[in-house]
């Protein structure tokens, strides 16, 4: 029988922001309410420029998986090699989660990217980023000015690749309809992620690292009524088995 000391523990990156002119660290509980309801601990990683090595080299031998969660913010482009300013910056989440990730994939922790997160793995993996995707033919990005539940209806199909892990995660599904809420998207996958799933314009809206236990990240927000939809919530059940088996062979 499992008890409380058996749940796996999930790091779960947060963000930086201000409150009330104050600066603070959010994270939004739907990506904790998933965790949980799957069966694991979420414990909430904040960050400081400067302390991203020493935050991740600490906390990653105490965790049995890793969360990178979607944000407001985006990853600042001289990260990729490309030229300009990211007016929503946040560096330290960049620092932190670029240190997090060659450490998770080392030690073969199970690995969830959404969203940023995705854009997150496809950088420290080498990849880049396109900054501005088309609006047309696919619809990547919601209007902003509408309610939330709007925000996250179905955007968009998505098809998956016929041997990938998503697909044998989801026993055979080969095409999805996702929520869309990110601007930038995937540019050059690089050299150690494998294709999951792509949108009819071909921008790929999920990936993997292909000799890794568990480590996917998708561009859209299964977090968001993963409760709804058989999909989400096969991810994060999947997400968390993974996060046992890593804990398990751990204590042997």
């Amino acid at each position: 029988m499992e008890t409380i000391m058996d749940k796996p523990l999930i790091g779960v990156v947060m963000c930086h922001t201000q409150h009330d002119g104050h600066p603070a660290w959010i994270l939004h509980q739907k990506y904790l309410d998933a965790v949980m309801d799957a069966g694991g601990i979420g414990v909430a990683l904040p960050h400081r420029p400067g302390l991203g090595e020493t935050i991740a080299q600490r906390t990653l031998p105490l965790l049995d998986g890793l969360l990178l969660p979607g944000s407001p913010s985006n990853i600042e482009p001289w990260r990729y090699g490309a030229s300009g300013e990211e007016e929503e910056a946040d560096p330290g989440r960049d620092e932190l989660a670029l240190a997090l990730i060659p450490l998770t994939l080392k030690l073969r922790l199970p690995l969830l990217a959404i969203c940023r997160g995705m854009q997150e793995l496809v950088v420290a993996a080498g990849g880049t980023l396109n900054r501005q995707l088309p609006q047309n033919p696919v619809l990547h990005y919601a209007d902003s000015a509408a309610p939330l539940a709007e925000q996250y209806d179905p955007a968009h199909h998505i098809q998956l690749a016929a041997e990938g892990q998503l697909t044998r995660l989801l026993d055979g599904v080969a095409a999805l309809q996702v929520n869309s809420l990110h601007k930038q998207g995937i540019q050059d996958i690089g050299p150690r992620l494998q294709t999951e799933a792509t949108a009819g314009d071909g921008v790929i809206e999920a990936v993997s690292i292909p000799d890794h236990p568990f480590a996917i990240g998708v561009q859209w927000h299964p977090e968001w009524c993963y409760q709804n939809s058989h999909a989400s919530s096969r991810l994060f059940e999947a997400f968390i088995n993974a996060c046992h088996q890593y804990r398990k062979e751990k204590r042997l």
